[in-house]
């Protein structure tokens, strides 16, 4: 048997082509992205690359090429025209339709069609003539990868039947009329999601030879993971912009997922994890945490995963910088791309244990003054990692669901920057031994923190153990609509979902001297700082405290950064019941230049008690607001036509504000930009105005961030419905 090549569709328009090789009467032709996929050499004909099957004794091998010429026209031979791969109505029945690829009129002219494994969709196919079942032999081959193999899933191949079983290969007719055939087309629901090339196959027999004619679409059909399958959890997939796909298709190639492995969610999502972080492959994102961010990004400035992924994909290289939230918001676009359900996860209080003991060790020295040289483990102000919904056939029936993943580069899991996915029924029941990272999440939201002070002697002893500190408040973003009226009435924050306890049981000593350590919630940046302690002795005897009180700056991950201010506690006598009330004020001018990117300040105090050897230690974070940004702009649009913005505040600092910059972003309203500002006096009102102009329809959201060096990511959001100008 010899397979010819017919001409591959060159046009969007219908009907069969009319250009020819002027050295043959076909030419072999491939696209650039199906020739990076294919193993070839050139033909000895018509010097194009192409890959050729060849069937001897009826059984198909695979050989790098064989002759492409054709013989004289055959009348009766059927040849493939045009195949029309319906994107529009399919794409909305797979719930694709919002990917920008799959719509011409969204900012580039590229129609690709975009599915879901194991749901079937309509092809049509036009032929040089009407096609005879009882004649004519069609085949239809689907084939991924380098050196597409059917023992590795990465080849397929069927003729057209009745009715094909659901969530398996193959394809019926649905209609046949005059030259077109209409094909329902169904893929397997364990397939490798990526790019697939679709080739038919027409054969002509004679008493002598088998010919086959192929026919190669020029474009890919992208096939991914469907969540509709149960139908549950689907308000976590999303539409996507421009290159997301693509971008989201190398990272799998680079990744070298066997095909099989490319079908099994649980390795996807694992190996994500790790392509999302730059250490270990030159993956989408560095992380950065010292406060320095010359020659990139500062993480604040993000205002979507959009920009990093497009960035990505131009120039191969990692993105400069991110932190958790920039990395959980890649992977949660990522994810839902690929179509897994994800969530981004925000955990306060969130322990970070580097040595795997499920506690956070705390050194003090013997006045009560931290020690950073010992302290390794820490507890970041907030965290944030994702979860995936995932049925897990490795683990026992009941802990599929929700599973953790992470790809913030934290600390090693086999060998490479990656965490999960764990299941959160896990965690909460403390099944640490389960894959992946369990020991790892479980300390994240259950750790105990543990006071360790260094003695007269020089020994360090352990001096108290603080529980129900870590794991605090672990939130997602409530899904659009799903608060309650009385929640609302009650004050609840609308977008704010509590997931604590998916996590974890709820937490339920006393000495006899109380202690309060309290700041001042809501201080601005530019105000004072105020802090106290206040000390209670309960008993009928009289009672000595020594201690120390320290503020410093520190970053989000925990780690201090430089000393505010320190107040020492000096042999402070309390009378029986009696109260005593401890306050500390820090000016503006003392801490301003000290203060991190996040303008987050520790508070830690430690406290002894001479006449019963009590210890009181405890840590807090007082987080300065930053000025609050307002937006002026219209509540409707129509796409294409511009409309103006206007976003201001007050400078609340007695410093000018240097290096001023607005970042835009909007999703179907306005591709991420930045707009440089003139500086802002101090204490002096700043107004800053842009146009933007819609293209798609729908409740859109513009984000606006301002950014200057003395103060960043200072944002807010503004939802704006566009109507279409049809």
């Amino acid at each position: 048997m010899k397979i010819k090549l017919l001409n591959k569709q060159s046009s969007p328009k219908p009907g069969p082509s009319t250009e020819k090789s002027a050295e043959s009467p076909y030419r072999c032709e491939m696209s650039d992205s199906e020739s990076d996929n294919m193993d070839t050499e050139p033909c000895c004909v018509c010097n194009a690359r192409q890959p050729i099957e060849i069937s001897r004794n009826r059984s198909v091998k695979f050989v790098e090429w064989a002759q492409c010429d054709v013989p004289a026209d055959d009348k009766n031979l059927i040849q493939v025209s045009y195949v029309d791969l319906n994107v529009r109505n399919n794409t909305k029945y797979h719930h694709t339709d919002k990917f920008d690829i799959t719509d011409p009129l969204v900012f580039d002219n590229r129609e690709e069609l975009v599915v879901r494994r194991g749901q079937e969709f309509v092809i049509n196919v036009e032929f040089n003539r009407p096609f005879d079942s009882k004649k004519d032999d069609l085949r239809v081959f689907f084939q991924q990868g380098k050196s597409p193999k059917p023992s590795r899933g990465s080849h397929v191949e069927f003729i057209l039947s009745d009715r094909d079983v659901p969530k398996e290969w193959g394809a019926y007719i649905k209609t046949n009329e005059e030259n077109y055939l209409s094909l329902v087309v169904n893929t397997s629901s364990t397939c490798a999601v990526r790019k697939w090339w679709l080739k038919i196959d027409v054969v002509k027999r004679s008493k002598a030879n088998v010919d086959v004619f192929r026919y190669i679409h020029t474009s890919p059909i992208y096939i991914f993971f469907n969540p509709w399958c149960k139908g549950k959890c689907c308000k976590y997939i999303l539409f996507f912009e421009d290159n997301v796909l693509d971008c989201v298709m190398l990272l799998l190639d680079k990744s070298y997922l066997s095909d099989s492995s490319r079908g099994d969610p649980i390795a996807v999502v694992r190996m994500i994890s790790k392509m999302v972080n730059a250490p270990d492959d030159g993956g989408v994102l560095a992380g950065n945490w010292s406060g320095d961010y010359k020659g990139g990004t500062s993480p604040l400035k993000w205002t979507g995963s959009k920009g990093i992924l497009e960035q990505y994909y131009k120039t191969r290289r990692p993105v400069l910088y991110g932190q958790c939230w920039v990395f959980s918001g890649v992977l949660t676009t990522v994810c839902r791309a690929l179509g897994i359900p994800a969530r981004s996860v925000t955990n306060f209080a969130s322990a970070h244990d580097t040595d795997g003991s499920i506690t956070i060790d705390c050194h003090f020295d013997q006045k009560g003054r931290p020690l950073k040289c010992y302290d390794e483990d820490s507890v970041w102000n907030f965290h944030v990692w994702n979860d995936v919904w995932l049925a897990r056939p490795d683990l026992p029936p009941g802990y599929g669901g929700w599973q953790a993943i992470d790809a913030t580069p934290q600390e090693r899991s086999g060998g490479v920057y990656c965490m999960g996915p764990m299941s959160l029924l896990a965690v909460k029941r403390g099944e640490v031994y389960f894959p992946y990272d369990g020991r790892f999440l479980f300390a994240e939201v259950n750790a105990d923190k543990v006071y360790w002070r260094v003695d007269d002697n020089g020994a360090m002893n352990k001096v108290s153990v603080q529980k129900c500190c870590v794991g605090q408040f672990i939130s997602t973003k409530r899904a659009y609509g799903r608060a309650t009226w009385t929640e609302m009435a009650a004050g609840f924050d609308p977008d704010r979902e509590d997931i604590t306890e998916q996590y974890k049981f709820k937490e339920g000593n006393r000495m006899d001297v109380e202690f309060d350590l309290q700041s001042k919630p809501d201080t601005f940046m530019g105000d004072s700082l105020m802090f106290c302690l206040v000390v209670k002795n309960t008993s009928v005897s009289r009672r000595t405290v020594n201690g120390t009180l320290m503020l410093s700056s520190m970053y989000y991950t925990g780690v201090l950064h430089k000393k505010i201010k320190e107040y020492d506690i000096d042999r402070t006598e309390l009378q029986p019941k009696a109260e005593r009330y401890i306050g500390v004020q820090v000016k503006v001018d003392e801490y301003l230049d000290k203060l991190t990117d996040h303008c987050i300040c520790n508070l830690s105090c430690m406290c002894f008690v001479d006449e019963t050897k009590q210890v009181f230690a405890e840590m807090e974070e007082l987080i300065l607001r930053k000025p609050q940004l307002t937006i002026k702009a219209p509540g409707t649009g129509c796409v294409r036509k511009k409309f103006k913005v206007e976003v201001s505040f007050e400078n609340p600092l007695p410093v000018a504000l240097t290096k001023c910059e607005l970042r835009v972003d909007g999703p179907g309203v306005q591709r991420p930009i930045v707009y440089r500002q003139p500086n802002v006096h101090a204490r002096t009102r700043f107004t800053g105005k842009f146009e933007t102009c819609p293209e798609k329809p729908g409740e859109r959201e513009i984000i606006v961030c301002f950014n200057c060096a003395q103060i960043e990511s200072v944002n807010v959001s503004h939802w704006i419905k566009i109507n279409d100008t049809n």
